[in-house]
């Protein structure tokens, strides 16, 4: 595959590994020149922290936009991650609109939501705003929750197929492709359902008894890395699982390594996944 340069938009998280200290390392791990556009920088994530420092970004972009366009700056895709407000959205569509090469993907990972409730700060019209940019992507990676706000779907925990089947549904009028996280039947799995175009397709795993904040950025950055450099998107989204899995299996039983997971030590499976085949 050609060598690509991908845009990914979100916050930086200084501390706590995800976000953008999380997507940058994994998409230049896959072999990608890797641009950033922060929303927002935080001392910290918002997840046991207390209250970090947070510095919003909205008032810069118009100027970091209108350079990037004076210096006729393209992108083969852009993958957007924890947004913040309405108005990154709004510029994310330009950037969708002015900046993508001729064929270039637009990913959104709809960040708002977990275990049925909305991060704090959002509501449900920032859902319907997120809906509408989903709207406009090529592919889209919600959990259950964020796929619930957007589609207007109560939350349901325990998860059965005739209930998971008639989300997706709901999903595949929203965007032409779905990667939707966190599906087991089981309490013992837990996987992602595929819709490319209608076709769908369900990935396993063993679930590990324990939940770390990131793990949503760890699995999209590799997904989008592996499906970047070529990978089918079935396969994207099995080398993206596995590798989430692993630094799953890498932190759980570390308590003082709370806060994220060790993605770091893995990197090497990552690459060899995606590199073995062509050494």
């Amino acid at each position: 595959m050609a060598y690509q340069r991908i845009l990914t938009v979100q916050d930086i998280s200084c501390l706590g590994q995800c976000s953008i200290t999380v997507a940058l390392p994994i998409l230049s791990a896959c072999g990608h020149e890797t641009c950033i556009l922060p929303s927002a920088v935080l001392s910290t994530h918002t997840g046991g922290f207390g209250m970090p420092h947070i510095k919003d970004l909205t008032e810069d972009f118009e100027g970091i936009l209108d350079h990037w366009q004076d210096q006729k700056f393209t992108f083969d895709a852009v993958y957007t991650g924890y947004l913040g407000n309405t108005r990154h959205m709004d510029f994310v569509k330009r950037i969708f609109d002015t900046m993508l090469v001729s064929g270039g993907m637009r990913i959104v990972d709809p960040a708002m939501g977990d275990h049925g409730k909305l991060y704090a700060g959002f509501d449900e019209k920032y859902a319907l705003a997120m809906r509408d940019l989903c709207a406009s992507a090529d592919v889209i990676l919600p959990n259950v929750t964020e796929a619930c706000f957007m589609t207007g779907t109560p939350y349901q925990q325990k998860l059965d197929e005739a209930y998971v089947s008639a989300l997706m549904e709901k999903l595949e009028k929203i965007a032409p492709n779905v990667v939707l996280t966190g599906i087991g039947y089981r309490e013992d799995e837990t996987g992602v359902l595929v819709s490319q175009k209608g076709t769908r397709w369900h990935y396993v795993h063993r679930k590990i008894p324990k939940s770390f904040h990131g793990t949503g950025d760890v699995f999209a950055s590799a997904f989008v890395g592996a499906w970047q450099q070529g990978k089918s998107m079935t396969d994207a989204v099995a080398i993206a699982a596995d590798y989430t899995a692993k630094c799953i299996e890498k932190t759980w039983k570390e308590p003082a390594h709370w806060y994220g997971v060790k993605f770091e030590e893995v990197l090497p499976d990552l690459i060899k996944s995606l590199f073995l085949a062509n050494l």
